[in-house]
């Protein structure tokens, strides 16, 4: 009979999982992988953990309590649209910065593709999509932003924006894009990052269509 795990090796089992998970997708993951950087026998995580399957799981949900705690802070206080623009941007830049498996997790899953990654979408994307979506349409209806364009599809855009940034501040690849088109690591270039973005999402948020001057149209109020 295999001994009881005490919870704080049960911790290091799950960020081990993430960590494997992120960095070889759900297929190249190896159990035995894991219970080595863990410090635990391969029996003790089929024991806790049925499979390959249930470790990823378990580890997922690890990922989206985080997540959720992160997307519960920057709301608990009601703000208008730039002010939670700017919670949310720099609570998920330091995110990234804490929790850079939990991120490149996710990227993974992304990337490995079929059903398994399909099915996995609407939880791991759910909450922010009707977060995101009840907020954009809530700033809609108070004459904040934009009333010319669709909340879901606004909220789809805020939160692909959000996503790279993650994705910047950890991944390999994202990173060093960063470098080519901006200069320096996101760590350097934080505050800039977050202004510039900041400005990008009000100017694309707040004006409508018919208040930017395209070619020969002027600004709606002039003459």
């Amino acid at each position: 009979m295999l001994k009881k795990l005490p919870e704080e090796r049960l911790e290091a089992v799950l960020e081990a999982g993430v960590e494997e998970f992120a960095r070889h997708g759900p297929a190249g993951a190896n159990m035995r992988a894991v219970a080595d950087r863990a410090g635990v026998s391969v029996g003790a995580l089929y024991k806790y953990y049925g499979d390959k399957e249930g470790l990823l799981r378990a580890c997922l949900d690890r990922s989206l309590e985080a997540l959720d705690r992160v997307l519960a802070e920057v709301t608990a206080e009601e703000a208008g649209f730039k002010e939670y623009a700017r919670r949310i941007v720099r609570a998920l830049l330091r995110f990234s910065r804490e929790h850079g498996g939990y991120v490149r997790l996710y990227c993974a899953l992304a990337a490995s593709g079929g059903g398994k990654a399909a099915a996995l979408a609407g939880e791991i994307e759910g909450a922010a999509a009707g977060l995101y979506g009840r907020y954009i349409a809530a700033g809609q209806a108070a004459g904040a932003l934009r009333r010319d364009a669709d909340p879901r599809m606004l909220a789809f855009f805020f939160d692909s924006l959000l996503m790279m940034v993650q994705f910047t501040g950890c991944c390999g690849y994202y990173r060093e894009r960063f470098r080519l088109y901006c200069g320096g690591t996101p760590e350097e270039q934080e505050q800039r990052l977050e202004r510039e973005l900041l400005k990008f999402l009000e100017s694309a948020f707040t004006f409508a269509e018919e208040e930017v001057p395209h070619g020969g149209r002027h600004v709606c109020g002039e003459g």
